[in-house]
């Protein structure tokens, strides 16, 4: 999959924004990260988990984002990691 990366919270944090919006079942989607990581919260929007030592927040849209981290490869890797998975 082909993401757009931007950088976000004074370059503590990196989204990684499909090329082709998603429309993500936000109820299966945390039932399945549950088991990858704790879900901190979520809504009919979002998902937010502590996931490999990071914040992680997922949106409905597909959109992943990932605090804390700085490398742009590493964001769009752990995005299609957690895509994988859901979609």
């Amino acid at each position: 999959m082909r993401y757009s990366v931007t950088r976000l919270c004074g370059g503590k944090a990196l989204m990684a924004a499909p090329r082709e919006q998603l429309d993500i079942d936000m109820e299966r989607a945390a039932s399945v990260l549950s088991e990858a990581g704790e879900i901190r919260s979520t809504d009919e929007m979002m998902i937010v988990l502590s996931w490999k030592g990071m914040e992680v927040t997922v949106y409905r849209q597909g959109k992943v984002m990932f605090h804390p981290l700085d490398d742009r490869n590493t964001a769009v890797s752990y995005a299609d990691e957690i895509l994988s998975l859901i979609t």
